[in-house]
């Protein structure tokens, strides 16, 4: 099939930061794109041939989008799975498939596949509701501490909670959850893995997540990982283990922990760009985006490595301010060596509200981790009080 220049419509489903990073690579090769979301001011609104507001959840919303295209693709994981599996049985490319989603969607199904298929994790429990866990609790048959995770809709830190008391677990929705160990770890590491429909499969070098201790938020993240050489093959040999068990095509990024005795403990997954590759937009020879396009179209992968050291600043909305965005400061850093911000394009901003990035790149990693410290303290995402 010509995908160049020609008829070919690509839909994405999400319209958010990662489809507008998704965008530029499509308007780079000139590849139709169709888009839904359900906000008229959704970021990849600006640069898409075509854009629906709808629902992702709604069943005869995703289905008529999905008729519209010649394949189709998501960047959030929050979308109506029947529909996508009623478009797969009708012969529309659907990457990743519905099935890898299926397993991946619901938290407690995901850690259940991982227990299924031998795949390193932490120990849990899952519960229908929170009433169960507290009785369990109350039985001493859990205890505490433990990470509480609900099964569905969390994002962004939000549905992720460390339980040190019961009292904790105070205003937490009643909803299907899990009760996981909490592990003792060194590093929290990520590997993004990119599979086509051919079984050509890369992976990109193993990064390292630094998060904020408040909101449970990466807030940096540092490639390649800080680590021994052998820990760093281990996770990426993991890292594949996991991809080819989903069978997955397009994207996996792989969240994992490194314990203080250099074992890998698979945290959990997402099926679709994710903020630990940001970096490789500047850093590596193919970003993940343009391989995620490469690899849902079954065209061959590009190069993984990184060129240079990179390190990811998460812009997200300070706390106390809520509204109309404001950058300030942002035009000190576009004169420091080698600083890439990127914008978003959310009008609104609210605590911890992921905004925008900032890629740093340098040849020497202590040299870029101290730039990437000095933006975080210079750049203030705010609003008009």
């Amino acid at each position: 099939m010509n995908y160049f220049s020609s008829d070919f419509k690509l839909g994405i489903l999400g319209g958010g930061q990662l489809g507008k990073m998704l965008l530029f690579d499509t308007r780079k090769f000139d590849i139709q794109t169709y888009v839904l979301d359900p906000s008229d001011e959704a970021p990849s609104r600006m640069a898409c041939n075509q854009f629906f507001k709808g629902d992702l959840m709604d069943f005869d919303t995703v289905y008529q989008f999905g008729k519209l295209v010649d394949v189709l693709t998501f960047e959030i994981e929050l979308v109506n799975l029947e529909a996508l599996e009623k478009l797969e049985d009708e012969g529309l490319k659907v990457y990743p498939s519905p099935k890898t989603l299926r397993k991946i969607q619901n938290k407690g199904t995901q850690k259940d596949f991982y227990t299924e298929h031998s795949i390193p994790t932490a120990a849990y429990k899952r519960f229908n509701d929170l009433k169960s866990l507290v009785v369990q609790i109350l039985d001493s048959k859990l205890k505490m501490p433990f990470v509480w995770k609900c099964t569905e809709f969390g994002y962004d830190g939000n549905g992720v909670k460390i339980i040190r008391e019961i009292a904790d677990l105070d205003h937490l929705p009643n909803v299907e959850c899990i009760a996981e160990e909490m592990i003792p770890f060194k590093n929290e590491l990520a590997v993004i893995v990119c599979r086509n429909p051919s079984g050509e499969i890369k992976t990109y070098p193993v990064v390292e997540m630094e998060f904020h201790p408040e909101a449970n938020q990466v807030e940096y993240v540092i490639c390649p990982a800080r680590i021994d050489a052998a820990v760093a093959e281990k996770a990426r040999a993991i890292a594949l283990n996991v991809s080819q068990n989903f069978n997955h095509v397009g994207l996996l990024a792989v969240e994992m922990f490194q314990t203080h005795d250099n074992q890998i403990i698979v945290n959990e997954v997402a099926p679709r760009p994710h903020n630990s590759g940001h970096y490789s937009i500047e850093a590596s020879y193919t970003s993940q985006f343009e391989n995620h396009v490469r690899a849902i179209l079954d065209l061959p992968l590009g190069n993984t490595d990184s060129k240079v050291a990179g390190i990811m600043v998460n812009l997200v909305g300070e706390e106390g301010f809520s509204g109309n965005v404001i950058y300030k400061n942002i035009e000190k850093i576009l004169g420091w060596y080698g600083v890439t911000p990127h914008i978003y394009g959310k009008k609104e901003t609210r605590p911890f509200r992921k905004m925008g990035h900032v890629t740093i790149v340098n040849e020497n990693m202590t040299e870029a981790r101290k730039i990437a410290e000095d933006v975080k303290n210079t750049i203030r995402v705010i609003s008009k009080q």
